[in-house]
């Protein structure tokens, strides 16, 4: 009978675990390539997993409209954001829980520049700051 009971109770653990393959940024220059990445893929279960989670939800909000933007986009276009290189401009260390990093992208030439923190040991995107993308 407690066998019958345990196995129940199993599954829905690892259903609740879910499978999150994401792994965690080692610094900031993994964080910020795979949170560029994702969403140039359109994958923005992993964008988010490398968001900065802020307690005004702005990141999120952000994020959100980018997600809009490029679903507004005909499948070509969202082909060809996903086919590009990440191309990295600048990295530069700020402090120890700071980075910039400046890219562009092999389709659109436009260069941006996203935050990346450091919280609790873990680095994460924080849009709250980007700087606006420039025609190179």
């Amino acid at each position: 009978m407690k066998k019958n009971a345990l196995l129940p109770c199993l599954f829905c653990l690892l259903v609740a675990c879910g499978d999150n393959s994401f792994k965690k940024a080692e610094n900031a220059q993994d964080a910020g390539r795979e949170f560029i990445r994702a969403s140039l893929d359109g994958n923005y279960d992993k964008a988010s997993f490398y968001l900065y989670d802020d307690s005004t939800s702005q990141n999120k909000m952000m994020l959100d409209k980018w997600r809009r933007d490029l679903d507004r986009q005909s499948p070509e276009e969202r082909r060809k954001y996903k086919e590009a290189d990440i191309l990295p401009i600048n990295i530069q260390t700020v402090n120890d829980s700071v980075t910039l990093y400046t890219y562009a992208n092999s389709y659109k030439k436009d260069t941006t520049t996203i935050r990346i923190v450091r919280i609790k040991g873990e680095w994460l995107v924080d849009l709250k700051e980007i700087i606006r993308p420039n025609k190179r």
